[in-house]
């Protein structure tokens, strides 16, 4: 058995309890990495880390979303178990972030998934794009989970010969899923953002070399970011969103000090505008956004602009789409899950943003004026 798996088990009581649900004797020998992170701290410390994590909160949604149903799906379980992430990691990984078999319930992302030999060997991830990365060093197996559930290439087999404005009743929200961290920071070679032709992407993010890959950011088992290696180069910052390193207006507000997070909420925020004025104008149909409720896109029956407790439930889901509103809702959706993105892939972010404005400048009124792209 594995003596750093081991060493958590005798501290935690249980295998049971750590999320550890697999037979003994496919758990690896100790590497060098493992090795050194137990010395580094000691197990007990390591574990309650752990256990204050979203990692190991079996009370979240995360966690007990299909309770109900008795059972995770595979669409789900490599993410949501231990069993399917192990399962996902020693198989083919032919489809990113599935496994063709339901898992059982009761198990979260433990120790397992992060310290066994298919994680720690880890070099290549398949994201949904199709796209195999070879680029994440240590933060390989971050990236399996947290690089979204869609692509710009999902959205354009989704649009696929129907006109930019014509609304299609084959078409609904695509949704990039929460924290794609990892196809954030990607970029353009992922494609994890709805990309417009004839535009070029931002690739991965170029960081200083010793906080490139996730969990030289990411402390592996609380998860947080220690915000002193940060303050190394960025002095003076209160807030990650203080951060900023270039001296472009991009927003045009005349502040160039601003933290980059600025320019990309106010973008953001006039997407959202963009949005409601082309869904009101073209399709007829207005929306309004909900983070918190799927599908996110509702009918804004009352077209006061919010999202009411009636409005963001699932039967009055949007459902006049037309490819070019569906390009945009998508490409929001990225930048709206992605809370950190300002520091994952600022630029890619605003170019994202950017082009959803423009496009839709094409049809609605949009104040472009001041916005540039980087």
């Amino acid at each position: 058995m594995n003596r750093f798996l081991k060493a958590v088990c005798t501290v935690t009581g249980s295998v049971f309890l750590m999320s550890l649900i697999v037979p003994l004797n496919t758990l690896v020998p100790v590497t060098s990495a493992n090795a050194q992170d137990a010395a580094r701290s000691p197990i007990a410390d390591i574990v309650e880390a752990w256990r204050a994590s979203p990692h190991a909160d079996r009370s979240s949604e995360a966690f007990t979303h299909w309770n109900e149903d008795g059972e995770i799906p595979g669409s789900c379980a490599t993410c949501h178990s231990s069993i399917g992430a192990e399962d996902y990691l020693n198989g083919p990984m032919s489809t990113p972030g599935v496994i063709d078999h339901p898992v059982p319930l009761g198990t979260t992302v433990g120790c397992v998934v992060c310290h066994q030999s298919s994680a720690e060997t880890l070099a290549s991830v398949p994201f949904p794009s199709g796209v195999a990365v070879d680029t994440l060093g240590d933060g390989a197996v971050c990236a399996v989970c947290h690089q979204g559930r869609a692509s710009s290439d999902r959205v354009n087999t989704a649009t696929l010969d129907i006109e930019d404005d014509a609304v299609s009743a084959d078409l609904g929200f695509i949704n990039i899923h929460y924290a794609a961290a990892a196809a954030s920071l990607m970029g353009g070679e992922a494609r994890g953002g709805y990309q417009y032709e004839g535009k070029t992407y931002k690739g991965k993010f170029a960081h200083v070399p010793n906080l490139a890959t996730c969990t030289d950011c990411h402390n592996p088992h609380t998860l947080e970011v220690a915000q002193e290696s940060c303050a190394t180069c960025h002095q003076n910052i209160s807030e990650f969103t203080d951060i900023r390193m270039s001296p472009i207006d991009f927003d045009g507000d005349g502040d160039t000090k601003e933290g980059i997070a600025n320019p990309i909420a106010t973008m953001h925020e006039k997407l959202d505008v963009a949005i409601r004025a082309y869904a009101a104008d073209v399709t007829g149909t207005a929306i309004v956004y909900h983070s918190g409720s799927f599908p996110y896109f509702f009918t804004d029956s009352d077209g006061d602009g919010a999202a009411s407790g009636e409005e963001a439930i699932y039967p009055n889901r949007y459902q006049t789409w037309t490819p070019r509103l569906l390009r945009a809702a998508y490409n929001y959706q990225v930048i709206a899950k992605d809370k950190a993105i300002y520091t994952h892939n600022p630029h890619y972010a605003l170019q994202l943003l950017y082009d959803s404005l423009e496009n839709l400048s094409e049809r609605v009124d949009v104040d472009m004026s001041g916005l540039l792209r980087p």
